[in-house]
């Protein structure tokens, strides 16, 4: 793209008078409207900008700038790296040092590179001439990584979502007074356990079936209602890039499968569990916490839901990056969050700094919690904090700790008068059974 007459205006300016301000002057506008309309160009025509800044420089690196008291030009082929002057106490030279350096090319000779995201230096060689002898590239590995994952992630989306499969018809009666929350504990997606060392067997397809078939469970002991809140509780994927590793402290994981494949399977059963939902309830919201397995993996998550469903008015997504969500229903308060950032003893305060409106205009308020994979339950300023049990056996490193979790998942109704009122469970037991 060319410069437009105003840009080439401002360019052979600040070339002709040798300074910003003098430019400024010449074009008779103020100097931080010239600086404005340079940054402006050097957006889009970086080697113009800095092919004039480098003529008009070029004087004082050949030693000459008066103004500052240098005055003594140095040799052809060389510039100048620094100038030391010493003063008398009247303000006279008395000593004068000249550093100099071998040229170097003009900016449209010298070898560049693109600025990719996963470089994070390049060195290069000149001899003294000024032509290139070696070059080193430094890239950023976890940048690369997090690259192939988001491309992975996109392709996923991409390959395996068919819109005309959304459409799902309401219920034609359901309990306004009611509402239906499906907490939904760690699911570790990906993770990879066999019965003969953890106890059980775990891997992407179980985990698909297991979480598909006791939704399915609940759904069906679930009254209809005039809302459903299905909340992700946070380590929804097991692990978070290319590499099966926790992200803060690079602990290997037993993994089953691709990155890629991963994705599929997570879109794919959320999709299936969505649709159940919707089937039964008049409409659904859905919030998907980051667990301390997959802070990155749920940022992508969540947009890909928001963008799924944004043309379906039946289903909200929370796409707020915050580690904590509330959810009001009538007299109820519900507040969401993973579980590893803060204790459940100082999460009633976070709800009430938070929420200081609805904390106010409701009596029953709850936090749901993930992380421990265990249950417990806290009360503190009338606010229940409760951490859920999840489906997942415990892997190899968590049984040889000596782990031996009670399995299960819950769906809770809310009365939008009365708070919660019923609690439905079905635990992996029930489903071999049928």
């Amino acid at each position: 793209m060319a410069l437009s007459p105003q840009q080439q205006e401002t360019l052979d300016a600040l070339r002709t008078t040798g300074s910003y301000r003098k430019a400024a002057k010449y074009l008779n506008i103020r100097l931080f409207a010239f600086q404005n309309r340079l940054k402006r160009i050097r957006r889009d025509h970086p080697t113009d900008v800095d092919a004039v800044l480098y003529d008009i420089r070029k004087p004082a690196r050949q030693g000459h700038a008066p103004e500052f008291d240098i005055t003594h030009e140095v040799p052809d082929g060389l510039t100048l790296r620094g100038t030391s002057i010493r003063y008398d106490t009247a303000g006279n030279i008395q000593q004068y040092w000249n550093k100099t350096k071998i040229e170097g090319r003009d900016p449209e000779e010298a070898v560049t590179l693109p600025d990719p995201k996963i470089i994070s230096k390049i060195s290069t060689l000149f001899d003294q001439e000024g032509r290139v002898t070696q070059q080193w590239v430094s890239e950023r590995p976890d940048d690369q990584h997090r690259e192939e994952m988001w491309r992975a992630a996109a392709e996923a989306f991409a390959s395996k979502i068919p819109q005309e499969s959304l459409r799902v018809d309401a219920p034609i009666v359901f309990a306004k007074e009611l509402m239906a929350g499906y907490p939904i504990g760690d699911m570790h997606f990906g993770m990879y356990a066999w019965r003969e060392e953890a106890g059980d067997d775990y891997d992407l397809k179980i985990a698909e079936d297991l979480l598909f078939h006791a939704f399915a469970r609940l759904i069906e002991a679930t009254p209809a209602c005039q809302e459903a809140l299905i909340a992700i509780l946070g380590d929804f994927l097991h692990y978070d890039s290319m590499v099966p590793e926790t992200p803060a402290h690079k602990n290997k994981l037993d993994a089953d499968g691709r990155f890629a494949k991963m994705i599929q399977v997570v879109i794919r059963i959320l999709r299936r569990v969505i649709a159940l939902a919707l089937a039964r309830h008049n409409k659904v919201k859905i919030i998907v916490e980051p667990g301390n397995h997959d802070p990155f993996s749920c940022a992508f998550l969540t947009a890909a839901l928001a963008a799924l469903y944004e043309d379906t008015p039946r289903i909200t997504v929370d796409h707020s990056p915050k580690l904590f969500h509330y959810h009001r229903f009538g007299t109820t308060l519900i507040g969401t969050h993973h579980g590893d950032k803060v204790k459940p003893r100082d999460l009633p305060l976070v709800m009430a700094a938070d929420q200081a409106e609805a904390w106010g205009q409701t009596r029953y308020r709850y936090w749901w919690c993930g992380h421990t994979h265990q249950e417990t339950v806290n009360e503190s300023g009338g606010v229940k904090v409760e951490n859920f049990r999840v489906l997942p056996p415990a892997d190899a490193w968590a049984f040889g700790k000596g782990y031996r979790p009670l399995r299960n998942i819950v769906a809770i109704i809310y009365h939008e008068e009365y708070g919660e009122v019923a609690r439905h469970i079905v635990n992996p037991a029930m489903l071999r059974s049928e």
